[in-house]
């Protein structure tokens, strides 16, 4: 072979590029491919926003125009006058937070809800946790009808809930006063649990825990289904503990969901207005007034509407780094992109 022969039988030699030509429109991707092509890729990337937009639309009219007319008013002083004629409000500037952040009533109020808002979610989330693990060790048809039951509960109501749990705390045919009574005496029969506001937030809390409870079991049971037994029954051979298969092995598994669980019932239980309203009549006492109904009297039993929605603000306000961090935990597990 000579060696002409050997130069024609080596590879090709690339043809020069034209100096005008930018390197970047000669990739791989797009060398040899249509325009039209490339222009229907493009147009095929936008579709899932075009399907979400109406969506997002429908969210913007519901949530975004009361939102905004609720920070307009709050810069606002609107009383019944402007309400009923359609006049104008005048503005004040910040004059409605000032007032409010200089009432002492504001931060008891304020305290108030974050206690019973501690109160119920560690309940809340204490006794789901160990129902839900409990589920783990119940047969398959008790298990079952454990969770008809929870999904029952559940899905009952606020008014029909409520309506129930005011007759069991009634004083006179109440039936936690005539549990109690066989255990005591008679003489606890005819007891007012909501002269005391202490005791008639443990029967709010009942009610809150009670109603959050299946939603917790239920999401808590799901996450320890993905728990791996192979690594469980490992522990276990290694010698560990119950509670030491559970910390090293169960608990990493579950923490997300339990922390995003956990944030979502810190939110719920901080807005909790219903079950505090029916409770009471339809009119609950000044010591029972969370954020909630503290705005809610304000706005319209003094009818001072802008302070009542400067209050609603402010409670927006303070829920928001929850809900920032909610959607932290959201983006960690991947549920988010």
């Amino acid at each position: 072979m000579t060696a002409a022969d050997t130069q024609a039988a080596g590879p090709p030699v690339p043809a020069p590029r034209d100096p005008q030509v930018p390197a970047t429109s000669l990739s791989p991707e797009s060398e040899g491919r249509p325009p039209k092509q490339r222009r229907q890729r493009k147009k095929g990337e936008l579709l899932p926003y075009f399907l979400i937009l109406p969506a997002i639309v429908a969210i913007a009219a519901v949530y975004l125009y009361p939102l905004s007319k609720t920070v307009i008013m709050s810069f606002q002083d609107m009383g019944r006058r402007e309400l009923w004629t359609g006049d104008a409000a005048p503005w004040v500037g910040l004059e409605q937070f000032t007032n409010i952040l200089g009432d002492p009533e504001f931060w008891w109020v304020t305290l108030r809800t974050v206690v019973f808002m501690a109160v119920c979610v560690t309940l809340t989330m204490g006794l789901g946790l160990l129902i839900s693990l409990l589920m783990r060790r119940l047969s398959t048809w008790v298990r079952l009808t454990l969770t008809v039951a929870l999904i029952a509960a559940w899905s009952m109501p606020l008014m029909v809930a409520s309506s129930i749990f005011r007759f069991m705390a009634d004083s006179d045919y109440g039936l936690i006063n005539t549990l109690i009574a066989k255990v005591v005496g008679e003489e606890w029969l005819g007891h007012n649990w909501y002269l005391d506001p202490i005791q008639g937030f443990s029967i709010i809390t009942l009610l809150v825990v009670w109603g959050a409870i299946p939603f917790v079991v239920v999401t808590l049971y799901a996450a320890l289904t993905q728990v791996p037994k192979e690594l469980e029954e490992a522990a276990s051979l290694d010698g560990a503990s119950g509670y030491g298969v559970y910390k090293y092995v169960t608990w990493p598994v579950i923490k997300p969901v339990f922390t995003m669980v956990a944030t979502l019932s810190v939110i719920w239980d901080f807005n909790v207005f219903g079950q505090i309203w029916l409770l009471r009549g339809n009119k609950p006492e000044p010591e029972y007034e969370t954020l909630g109904l503290y705005s809610y009297s304000k706005a319209f039993t003094s009818t001072s509407f802008s302070q009542g929605t400067a209050i609603a603000l402010i409670t927006v306000l303070l829920l928001s780094g929850v809900a920032v961090y909610y959607l932290r935990q959201l983006m960690k597990t991947g549920e988010v992109e």
